[in-house]
Protein backbone atom coordinates (compact mmCIF):
# COMPACT_ATOMS: atom_id res chain seq x y z
CA UNK A 1 0.00 0.00 0.00
CA UNK A 2 1.71 3.27 -1.08
CA UNK A 3 0.91 5.31 2.57
CA UNK A 4 0.37 8.33 4.17
CA UNK A 5 2.95 10.39 5.63
CA UNK A 6 3.46 13.03 8.59
CA UNK A 7 6.42 13.90 10.80
CA UNK A 8 8.36 11.74 13.41
CA UNK A 9 8.99 14.59 15.88
CA UNK A 10 8.10 18.54 15.65
CA UNK A 11 10.45 21.01 14.51
CA UNK A 12 9.73 24.43 14.82
CA UNK A 13 11.45 27.67 13.05
CA UNK A 14 11.75 31.61 14.14
CA UNK A 15 11.61 34.16 11.33
CA UNK A 16 9.49 37.20 9.85
CA UNK A 17 6.71 37.80 7.93
CA UNK A 18 7.37 38.69 4.22
CA UNK A 19 4.89 41.45 3.61
CA UNK A 20 4.22 42.42 7.69
CA UNK A 21 7.85 41.69 8.57
CA UNK A 22 6.22 40.54 11.75
CA UNK A 23 8.46 37.92 14.34
CA UNK A 24 6.36 34.77 13.88
CA UNK A 25 7.41 31.23 15.24
CA UNK A 26 6.31 28.18 13.61
CA UNK A 27 5.87 24.45 15.10
CA UNK A 28 5.50 21.84 12.48
CA UNK A 29 3.67 18.76 14.47
CA UNK A 30 2.82 15.42 13.36
CA UNK A 31 -1.12 14.44 12.61
CA UNK A 32 -3.12 11.64 12.42
CA UNK A 33 -4.13 9.97 9.09
CA UNK A 34 -6.50 11.57 7.27
CA UNK A 35 -6.31 15.00 8.87
CA UNK A 36 -4.97 16.99 6.03
CA UNK A 37 -2.64 20.17 6.90
CA UNK A 38 -4.14 22.45 9.22
CA UNK A 39 -2.79 25.51 10.18
CA UNK A 40 -3.61 26.99 13.64
CA UNK A 41 -3.23 30.37 15.31
CA UNK A 42 -2.32 29.96 18.46
CA UNK A 43 -1.71 33.38 19.05
CA UNK A 44 -5.56 34.29 19.08
CA UNK A 45 -7.64 34.07 22.42
CA UNK A 46 -9.02 31.04 21.13
CA UNK A 47 -7.02 28.89 18.48
CA UNK A 48 -8.13 28.25 15.73
CA UNK A 49 -7.73 26.14 13.29
CA UNK A 50 -7.87 26.50 9.33
CA UNK A 51 -8.07 23.43 7.58
CA UNK A 52 -6.17 23.51 3.65
CA UNK A 53 -8.66 23.01 1.03
CA UNK A 54 -9.45 24.93 -2.45
CA UNK A 55 -12.16 27.01 -0.55
CA UNK A 56 -10.20 28.29 2.21
CA UNK A 57 -8.65 30.38 0.28
CA UNK A 58 -9.76 33.84 0.44
CA UNK A 59 -7.02 36.25 -1.06
CA UNK A 60 -4.68 36.08 -3.78
CA UNK A 61 -2.92 38.91 -3.80
CA UNK A 62 0.65 38.55 -3.33
CA UNK A 63 0.98 35.62 -2.11
CA UNK A 64 -2.15 32.82 -0.79
CA UNK A 65 -3.88 33.37 2.05
CA UNK A 66 -6.49 31.19 3.60
CA UNK A 67 -8.69 31.77 6.52
CA UNK A 68 -11.71 30.47 8.63
CA UNK A 69 -13.89 33.47 9.57
CA UNK A 70 -11.36 36.55 11.11
CA UNK A 71 -8.57 34.19 11.42
CA UNK A 72 -6.43 34.15 8.49
CA UNK A 73 -2.87 32.95 7.27
CA UNK A 74 -1.03 34.74 4.40
CA UNK A 75 2.17 33.34 2.05
CA UNK A 76 1.72 29.70 3.07
CA UNK A 77 2.66 28.48 -0.64
CA UNK A 78 6.22 27.62 0.19
CA UNK A 79 5.55 25.64 3.21
CA UNK A 80 2.89 24.03 0.92
CA UNK A 81 5.04 23.42 -1.54
CA UNK A 82 7.95 21.92 0.22
CA UNK A 83 5.07 19.40 1.80
CA UNK A 84 3.89 18.28 -2.03
CA UNK A 85 7.60 18.28 -2.90
CA UNK A 86 8.36 15.56 -0.05
CA UNK A 87 4.93 13.79 0.13
CA UNK A 88 3.50 14.93 3.60
CA UNK A 89 -0.13 14.18 3.60
CA UNK A 90 -1.06 14.77 7.17
CA UNK A 91 0.41 18.20 9.69
CA UNK A 92 -0.17 20.87 12.16
CA UNK A 93 1.03 23.85 11.70
CA UNK A 94 1.12 26.07 14.76
CA UNK A 95 1.79 29.69 13.66
CA UNK A 96 1.93 32.70 16.02
CA UNK A 97 1.48 35.61 13.64
CA UNK A 98 -1.26 35.46 10.66
CA UNK A 99 2.10 35.04 8.15
CA UNK A 100 4.23 32.01 7.65
CA UNK A 101 7.98 33.17 7.94
CA UNK A 102 9.72 33.62 4.25
CA UNK A 103 12.94 32.46 5.94
CA UNK A 104 15.16 32.81 2.98
CA UNK A 105 12.48 33.29 0.48
CA UNK A 106 12.45 29.61 -0.99
CA UNK A 107 11.52 26.11 -0.17
CA UNK A 108 14.28 24.82 0.95
CA UNK A 109 14.27 25.87 4.75
CA UNK A 110 10.59 24.07 4.97
CA UNK A 111 11.79 21.11 3.22
CA UNK A 112 15.42 21.17 5.33
CA UNK A 113 13.00 21.61 8.65
CA UNK A 114 10.65 18.81 7.31
CA UNK A 115 13.34 16.11 6.77
CA UNK A 116 14.94 17.03 9.93
CA UNK A 117 11.70 16.29 12.05
CA UNK A 118 11.31 12.86 9.57
CA UNK A 119 9.04 11.11 7.48
CA UNK A 120 7.07 8.60 8.76
CA UNK A 121 4.38 6.65 6.99
CA UNK A 122 1.05 5.86 8.38
CA UNK A 123 -1.28 2.93 8.20
CA UNK A 124 -3.37 4.71 5.56
CA UNK A 125 -3.85 4.62 1.86
CA UNK A 126 -1.94 7.64 0.58
CA UNK A 127 -5.58 9.72 -1.57
CA UNK A 128 -4.83 10.81 -4.92
CA UNK A 129 -6.93 13.16 -7.18
CA UNK A 130 -6.17 11.74 -10.77
CA UNK A 131 -7.53 14.40 -13.45
CA UNK A 132 -9.90 12.85 -15.74
CA UNK A 133 -10.46 15.54 -18.31
CA UNK A 134 -8.70 18.90 -19.38
CA UNK A 135 -10.18 22.01 -17.51
CA UNK A 136 -8.35 25.13 -17.96
CA UNK A 137 -8.96 28.65 -16.56
CA UNK A 138 -7.53 32.16 -18.87
CA UNK A 139 -7.65 35.61 -18.55
CA UNK A 140 -7.28 38.34 -20.96
CA UNK A 141 -6.32 38.13 -24.70
CA UNK A 142 -3.90 38.57 -27.05
CA UNK A 143 -0.20 39.97 -25.66
CA UNK A 144 -2.36 39.65 -21.93
CA UNK A 145 -3.12 36.38 -22.03
CA UNK A 146 -3.01 34.36 -19.44
CA UNK A 147 -3.88 30.79 -18.54
CA UNK A 148 -3.27 27.40 -16.31
CA UNK A 149 -4.63 23.94 -17.46
CA UNK A 150 -4.87 20.43 -15.84
CA UNK A 151 -4.94 17.02 -18.44
CA UNK A 152 -5.00 13.43 -17.36
CA UNK A 153 -1.25 12.41 -16.69
CA UNK A 154 -0.27 9.22 -15.44
CA UNK A 155 2.01 10.87 -12.89
CA UNK A 156 2.40 14.72 -12.08
CA UNK A 157 4.54 16.77 -13.97
CA UNK A 158 4.84 20.97 -14.34
CA UNK A 159 5.12 23.03 -16.97
CA UNK A 160 5.45 26.98 -16.63
CA UNK A 161 6.31 29.74 -18.87
CA UNK A 162 6.96 33.20 -18.17
CA UNK A 163 7.21 36.72 -20.35
CA UNK A 164 8.50 39.65 -17.72
CA UNK A 165 10.15 41.80 -20.64
CA UNK A 166 13.00 42.45 -17.87
CA UNK A 167 16.81 42.22 -19.08
CA UNK A 168 17.67 40.07 -16.09
CA UNK A 169 14.73 37.69 -16.27
CA UNK A 170 14.83 37.57 -20.25
CA UNK A 171 18.97 36.00 -19.87
CA UNK A 172 17.41 33.36 -18.37
CA UNK A 173 15.72 29.94 -18.86
CA UNK A 174 11.56 31.32 -19.03
CA UNK A 175 9.84 28.30 -19.52
CA UNK A 176 11.17 24.98 -17.40
CA UNK A 177 9.34 21.44 -16.82
CA UNK A 178 9.12 19.67 -13.67
CA UNK A 179 8.16 16.08 -13.97
CA UNK A 180 8.41 14.32 -10.10
CA UNK A 181 9.23 11.04 -11.58
CA UNK A 182 12.07 12.03 -12.99
CA UNK A 183 13.42 15.61 -10.84
CA UNK A 184 14.32 15.60 -7.33
CA UNK A 185 12.29 18.19 -5.84
CA UNK A 186 15.16 19.29 -2.91
CA UNK A 187 17.27 19.59 -5.70
CA UNK A 188 15.70 20.74 -8.70
CA UNK A 189 12.68 23.43 -7.67
CA UNK A 190 12.92 23.58 -3.58
CA UNK A 191 16.18 26.69 -3.72
CA UNK A 192 14.39 28.85 -6.28
CA UNK A 193 13.42 31.96 -4.58
CA UNK A 194 10.56 34.58 -4.38
CA UNK A 195 11.99 37.66 -6.50
CA UNK A 196 10.40 41.44 -7.28
CA UNK A 197 11.39 44.39 -8.95
CA UNK A 198 12.66 47.53 -6.90
CA UNK A 199 10.49 50.00 -8.19
CA UNK A 200 7.58 47.40 -7.09
CA UNK A 201 8.77 46.93 -3.53
CA UNK A 202 9.10 50.76 -3.00
CA UNK A 203 5.63 51.37 -4.02
CA UNK A 204 4.43 47.99 -1.88
CA UNK A 205 6.39 49.55 1.57
CA UNK A 206 4.41 52.49 1.03
CA UNK A 207 1.33 50.18 1.00
CA UNK A 208 2.45 48.58 4.16
CA UNK A 209 3.76 45.57 2.11
CA UNK A 210 7.06 43.97 1.96
CA UNK A 211 7.81 45.09 5.16
CA UNK A 212 10.11 41.84 6.18
CA UNK A 213 11.24 41.88 2.27
CA UNK A 214 15.35 41.84 1.55
CA UNK A 215 18.29 40.58 -0.10
CA UNK A 216 18.63 38.24 2.33
CA UNK A 217 14.87 36.42 1.58
CA UNK A 218 14.34 37.28 -2.67
CA UNK A 219 15.81 38.41 -5.84
CA UNK A 220 15.37 41.76 -5.94
CA UNK A 221 16.60 43.78 -9.46
CA UNK A 222 16.60 47.11 -10.65
CA UNK A 223 15.43 47.98 -14.03
CA UNK A 224 18.54 46.15 -15.57
CA UNK A 225 19.99 43.46 -13.49
CA UNK A 226 19.46 41.30 -10.05
CA UNK A 227 20.71 42.71 -7.09
CA UNK A 228 21.89 40.10 -5.06
CA UNK A 229 25.78 39.66 -4.51
CA UNK A 230 25.73 36.08 -5.42
CA UNK A 231 23.65 35.79 -8.32
CA UNK A 232 20.93 32.97 -8.96
CA UNK A 233 20.98 29.54 -7.69
CA UNK A 234 19.50 28.09 -11.32
CA UNK A 235 20.12 29.62 -14.47
CA UNK A 236 16.42 29.44 -14.39
CA UNK A 237 15.55 30.50 -10.94
CA UNK A 238 12.52 32.76 -11.69
CA UNK A 239 10.38 30.43 -13.58
CA UNK A 240 11.57 27.52 -11.23
CA UNK A 241 10.02 30.01 -8.35
CA UNK A 242 6.71 30.03 -10.41
CA UNK A 243 6.79 26.21 -10.42
CA UNK A 244 7.51 26.41 -6.84
CA UNK A 245 4.43 28.52 -5.83
CA UNK A 246 2.61 26.07 -8.24
CA UNK A 247 3.36 23.11 -6.74
CA UNK A 248 2.05 25.16 -3.50
CA UNK A 249 -0.95 26.65 -4.45
CA UNK A 250 -2.30 23.45 -6.02
CA UNK A 251 -1.43 21.46 -2.89
CA UNK A 252 -4.41 23.85 -1.25
CA UNK A 253 -6.35 21.31 -2.66
CA UNK A 254 -5.99 18.69 0.25
CA UNK A 255 -4.23 15.90 -1.82
CA UNK A 256 -1.82 15.21 -4.55
CA UNK A 257 -2.64 15.49 -7.82
CA UNK A 258 -2.37 13.09 -10.55
CA UNK A 259 -2.34 15.50 -13.56
CA UNK A 260 -0.26 17.34 -16.30
CA UNK A 261 -0.43 21.43 -14.57
CA UNK A 262 0.65 23.80 -17.35
CA UNK A 263 1.08 27.26 -17.42
CA UNK A 264 1.58 30.24 -19.05
CA UNK A 265 1.91 33.57 -16.88
CA UNK A 266 0.05 32.00 -14.20
CA UNK A 267 -0.27 33.16 -10.46
CA UNK A 268 -1.36 32.44 -7.46
CA UNK A 269 -5.22 33.80 -7.77
CA UNK A 270 -5.47 31.86 -11.31
CA UNK A 271 -4.16 28.47 -9.84
CA UNK A 272 -6.79 28.93 -7.43
CA UNK A 273 -9.45 29.10 -9.84
CA UNK A 274 -7.98 26.21 -11.51
CA UNK A 275 -8.54 24.44 -8.92
CA UNK A 276 -12.48 25.53 -7.79
CA UNK A 277 -12.63 24.79 -11.69
CA UNK A 278 -11.57 21.29 -11.55
CA UNK A 279 -13.83 21.11 -8.17
CA UNK A 280 -16.79 22.02 -10.15
CA UNK A 281 -16.82 19.56 -12.29
CA UNK A 282 -17.21 15.96 -10.43
CA UNK A 283 -16.64 14.09 -13.98
CA UNK A 284 -12.98 15.59 -14.06
CA UNK A 285 -11.67 13.75 -11.28
CA UNK A 286 -11.52 10.85 -9.29
CA UNK A 287 -10.11 10.22 -5.66
CA UNK A 288 -7.70 7.14 -5.96
CA UNK A 289 -5.30 4.64 -3.69
CA UNK A 290 -2.72 2.64 -4.74
CA UNK A 291 -2.64 -0.84 -3.29
CA UNK A 292 1.14 -2.07 -4.35
CA UNK A 293 3.36 0.86 -4.71
CA UNK A 294 4.56 -0.84 -7.89
CA UNK A 295 1.52 0.27 -9.22
CA UNK A 296 1.41 4.17 -8.21
CA UNK A 297 3.44 6.54 -10.68
CA UNK A 298 7.53 6.46 -10.29
CA UNK A 299 8.24 9.78 -7.76
CA UNK A 300 5.42 8.80 -5.53
CA UNK A 301 6.51 5.64 -4.03
CA UNK A 302 9.81 6.65 -4.37
CA UNK A 303 9.74 9.56 -1.81
CA UNK A 304 12.63 8.93 0.54
CA UNK A 305 10.66 8.38 3.99
CA UNK A 306 13.26 10.04 6.53
CA UNK A 307 16.12 12.44 5.36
Amino acid sequence: MLAQRTLKTLTKAVGVGLHSGQRVELTLRPAPADTGIVFRRVDLPEPVDIPVKAESVTDTRLASTISVGQAKVHTVEHLMSACAGLGIDNLYVDITAEEVPILDGSASSFVFLLQSAGVVEQKAPKRFIRVLKPVQVSDGEGQNIKWARLEPFHGYKLSFEIEFHHPAVDSTGQQVVFDMSEGVYARDIARARTFGFTKDVEMMRANGLALGGGLDNAIVMDDYKVLNADGLRYDDEFVKHKILDAMGDLYIVGHPLLAAYSAFRSGHAMNNQLLRALLAQPDAYEIVTFEKDSQAPRGFAALQPAW
